[in-house]
């Protein structure tokens, strides 16, 4: 006896990033916008401006960010269909990531929650990898006590950093060696570019007269990024490259395995699971 056709639905899970629709990437440019605003409005501000006041926008640049997060969740969520497992993640690699911090206490530039941010960036996509580093800085200021203005600024900084990762090329394409090496390059770079914006951050309260590196409302922006270039060579230095330096280590030594790790658990979580409808082969008697 023959039995009847019958439409059947058949899950095939694939480790791919969490993708980015319109107003996920509008909210992303939203966030980032206001964040390099927060960041950069001293250098233009001009001599007249109170430039000190910028120290009481804090508080308020991180419920602003706060909101913003949200936004980019919920825009991640309607656009994508994402929602329990991946809320889940987010919060696994998140305590992963505050606990990894507190290893190094920031000895020497040594914090290794940098590498599991760029890896994560990368299997998991730009806007999974903002929130995630924004809210890892978070838990991890928590955790440490490192609660302060310059917090919504960290915040800021890894989620530029992990999402950084999710925008690299070849992500369906270049595995193995080579990407693994391409990793280890943007942790590189990026592990610099993090300690040079937060470094901007606390750069223009300095005081111009007790330093010639110091910001100086009275000079142009020319002067003055000359000014903060010297700043970062003279004091981060040291600390950013062995930031940079940890961070390619640990790429290297454990990326193969936490990227297998992660992109098994993203492929087993199918947040965008295809959903494909077959006829079953039909049955002789």
């Amino acid at each position: 006896m023959t039995p009847q056709s019958i439409l059947q639905a058949r899950a095939t899970p694939q480790a791919r990033a969490i993708r980015l629709g319109p107003r996920s990437v509008a909210a992303l440019a939203l966030v980032s916008a206001i964040g390099l605003a927060a960041f950069t409005w001293p250098l233009f501000s001009g001599p007249t401006s109170q430039v000190s006041a910028h120290a009481q926008d804090a508080p308020w640049l991180f419920a602003g960010l706060l909101v913003l997060l949200v936004g980019v969740v919920g825009a991640a969520v309607s656009e994508s269909g994402i929602g329990a497992k991946a809320v889940a993640m987010l919060g696994v690699l998140a305590a992963t990531g505050a606990a990894l911090r507190p290893i190094g206490a920031g000895t020497a530039g040594i914090e290794p929650m940098f590498f599991l941010m760029v890896l994560s960036g990368r299997v998991l996509g730009p806007g999974f990898g903002f929130v995630l580093g924004a809210v890892t800085m978070f838990a991890s200021a928590l955790l440490t006590g490192g609660v302060g203005p310059w917090m919504p600024f960290q915040m800021l900084s890894m989620g530029w950093f992990a999402m950084g990762a999710g925008l690299l090329p070849g992500p369906d394409r270049l595995r193995g060696r080579a990407e693994l090496l391409m990793l280890a390059a943007y942790g590189f770079v990026a592990a610099f570019a993090y300690g040079t914006l937060m470094n901007l951050a606390g750069w223009p309260f300095m005081n111009a007269l007790t330093s010639s590196v110091a910001f100086n409302p009275d000079a142009d922006v020319t002067t003055n990024l000359t000014r903060f270039l010297a700043y970062c060579l003279a004091t981060s230095l040291g600390w950013d490259l062995g930031r940079a330096a940890i961070t390619v280590a640990l790429t290297l030594t454990l990326g193969p395995t936490i990227l297998k790790a992660l992109r098994r658990a993203t492929r087993r979580a199918a947040f965008e699971t295809a959903v494909t409808f077959e006829h079953p082969r039909t049955q002789q008697p």
